[in-house]
């Protein structure tokens, strides 16, 4: 394996009979659960995880499978292996500082939008893990002492970490020393709606239709600066690119362009039909550097894709979706970074006008800003309660308090099967236990930075 690891050779009789015994040893002592570390993202063996998975399935004593770690993880390395096993990271080590919460916010939304949450696992379903909860008394990375302090995250930050995690249906794993847990951090692992949320809701998803009382396009896209042209600035400002299923009929609708100066770029042909400036890319290949024959080879598995920069004297690239860690100030230029060889970067347009990206294996679309103007600086999810309740989180990333704010009759476009509109809902909010009575047209609540708003709005038919 890379890295330094050791793995079983599968294909040998004796090594199989080695996992064989190994886990039935685990089963005759008791084990409940077991972590698989170094196979997956980065380390992926397809291989050595089936040849467990049939061993664990053929136990006499159900052992719930989680696969570590996530790096490089992506909904399509995911498919082959959901079904195999129970949660698979799909980010790096999580630990306390806002940079790493921040970063989980698109690649979970990109997890949910390719339906894997609750997916077929072993023995019942498989989860996307986010990682273990590091809230409460902790030791620091990679050191053998402690604990011997407290988690770095403020209180809005670890209410703002639970929340998403239990709204994406993520595992709950507390990171923290139970022997020195306090009735603040209690409060907040043990919340019962948000252990509600987390192991009954329905339909979790990013809900893109939000406004906030500042336009956080032009603070959050990164790049923007005074030397790009005025009409390609505002095509940019008032276009969202989103990811969804390339079987989406939505998603076709891009068109590739030669200039007059033989550069090409790939533009989004809907647009046009606003009369605004349309939202394009420049199309670039990837550019060749010297590189070792494992770097040959990995970038063999590009060929044919391409990069998309905003402008053609540009040296950033689109990016999905970040899959590692990402600092708060890199996350504020979430959309666009330095152009690297990453499949996170690579693009290929289809015949059928879609544009497919590498790292998530989902398709661009784009739509209007004035529908969704949150990008790095605010978010919102979306579900369904067992019970018919709608579950509905604001979050703030940015570095200010922001009033946000989603219409009550928005709400329909990911409940197509109700009718909802003013006056038809009540809602509560959940960590301030604060109840607002009969939702009007429109919900807005102030949202202090980094922190969130969880509401319950329970709906007439």
């Amino acid at each position: 394996m890379p890295h330094g690891f050791m793995s079983v050779d599968t294909n040998l009789g004796a090594a199989r009979a080695f996992l064989r015994s190994l886990y039935t040893q685990y089963a005759e002592w008791g084990v409940d659960f077991v972590k698989h570390d170094c196979i997956f993202g980065d380390d992926l063996n397809v291989n050595e995880i089936t040849i467990v998975s049939e061993v664990l399935k053929e136990l006499n004593r159900p052992i719930l499978y989680s696969l570590s770690p996530g790096t490089s993880a992506t909904p399509t390395m995911a498919k082959d292996v959901s079904a195999l096993v129970n949660m698979y990271r799909i980010t790096g080590d999580d630990w306390d500082s806002w940079g790493d919460v921040a970063a989980h916010f698109n690649v979970s939304r990109d997890f949910a939008a390719a339906h894997m949450i609750g997916d077929k696992g072993l023995r019942g379903t498989s989860w996307p893990d986010l990682d273990m909860l590091p809230i409460g008394w902790l030791t620091d990375p990679g050191s053998n002492d402690g604990p011997h302090r407290k988690s770095k995250l403020n209180l809005d930050e670890q209410r703002t970490q639970m929340t998403l995690w239990s709204m994406a249906k993520s595992p709950l794993m507390f990171g923290g020393d139970l022997r020195k847990l306090d009735s603040i951090t209690y409060g907040i692992i043990a919340n019962p709606t948000l252990l509600e949320i987390n192991s009954f809701s329905m339909n979790n998803r990013e809900f893109p239709y939000i406004t906030a009382t500042n336009d956080l396009r032009a603070s959050h896209l990164g790049f923007i600066t005074e030397s790009r042209r005025p009409k390609e600035m505002t095509a940019l400002a008032s276009h969202v690119l989103h990811l969804t299923s390339c079987k989406d009929h939505k998603a076709k609708g891009w068109v590739s362009e030669v200039l007059d100066n033989e550069l090409e770029r790939i533009c989004w042909k809907d647009s046009r039909r606003n009369y605004r400036p349309p939202f394009c890319l420049y199309k670039r290949k990837p550019l060749v550097t010297v590189a070792s024959d494992d770097e040959i080879l990995h970038k063999q598995k590009y060929q044919g894709k391409h990069h998309l920069l905003a402008l053609d004297s540009m040296e950033s690239c689109l990016d999905a979706s970040p899959k590692t860690k990402l600092t708060s100030q890199e996350l504020k230029s979430s959309l666009f970074s330095p152009c690297r060889w990453d499949a996170n970067q690579m693009w290929e347009l289809n015949i059928n006008e879609t544009l497919v990206n590498s790292y998530s294996g989902l398709c661009g679309v784009v739509k209007n800003a004035k529908a969704n103007v949150n990008s790095g600086g605010i978010r919102s999810w979306v579900a369904t309660g067992r019970r018919g309740e709608i579950y509905l989180s604001f979050f703030n990333l940015s570095s200010r308090k922001m009033v946000i704010s989603a219409k009550v009759s928005d709400l329909n476009r990911v409940h197509p099967w109700r009718s909802l509109h003013q006056g038809s809902c009540t809602y509560r909010e959940v960590w301030t236990g604060k109840d607002y009575g009969v939702a009007k047209e429109t919900i807005s609540l102030a949202v202090a930075k980094h922190g969130c708003a969880l509401l319950v709005l329970r709906c007439s038919p």
